[in-house]
């Protein structure tokens, strides 16, 4: 199988590594019901893939899976891991190996908090502002993994010492989802009111999953309003 792999942000990316199942598979999900199977998918199973979609019957959908590689900043996992249902995660352990010198996420702007919305940001800070941030923004970072090696030379255990780097901090998951679940992350973190950079990832995700699943992750994604 030919790893596919989508570069994120700085550092990051999404990778296949393995898949069951295809747009085929959600068909004999549903035809089982009526002891019916088929060998090949036709246009007729376009038709009730979208059916089943429209009308939320979604266990048909559930009868696939894709683990994906992913490597993220903590910050972006913090977000991604609140998709629990129809999912399943492992993580790098900072308890095991020891993280490296330069591994933190460095945005390539410093975006405004948002004026109405208290969650989100907007623009771009003032000009006069950025090299500033940035000098500040690498002098924590490298400061924290400074004082984590540190930490380690006087023989603190890693799982002590990791306390003191920044969740900007890079790290690595397999995540393990069904086609449904998959679309239902798409879906929302997708959305203009998600954070930019789990934005990036989600659609690195969907780049991923599209060609295995066309039909029925279109279906899943179809706008039902109106």
């Amino acid at each position: 199988m030919t790893h596919i792999e989508i570069k994120v942000l700085d550092k990051g990316f999404v990778r296949l590594i393995d898949h069951m199942g295809s747009d085929l598979s959600v068909v004999n999900a549903a035809r089982v019901s009526f002891g019916k199977r088929k060998e090949a998918f036709e246009a007729g199973d376009a038709k009730l893939i979208g059916y089943l979609a429209e009308h939320e019957h979604t266990s048909p959908f559930r009868h696939t899976a894709m683990t994906l590689h992913v490597k993220a900043p903590i910050f972006v996992f913090r977000q991604w891991m609140k998709h629990r249902i129809g999912s399943e995660f492992n993580e790098i352990s900072g308890r095991y190996v020891e993280f490296p010198e330069d591994e933190f996420f460095v945005p390539a702007a410093f975006r405004k908090q948002a004026k109405v919305n208290k969650q989100g940001s907007e623009g771009e800070i003032d000009a006069a502002n950025r090299a500033r941030a940035m000098e500040s923004y690498l002098e924590s970072c490298r400061g924290a993994v400074t004082h984590y090696k540190e930490l380690l030379s006087l023989g603190v255990c890693r799982e002590q010492a990791r306390c003191v780097l920044p969740v900007g901090l890079y790290s690595e998951v397999y995540w393990t989802v069904s086609l449904q679940a998959v679309a239902h992350f798409i879906r929302l973190r997708t959305d203009s009111h998600a954070q930019w950079e789990i934005q990036q990832y989600a659609a690195a995700v969907r780049q991923v999953v599209e060609p295995l699943f066309p039909v029925g992750l279109k279906a899943l994604l179809a706008d039902r309003q109106g």
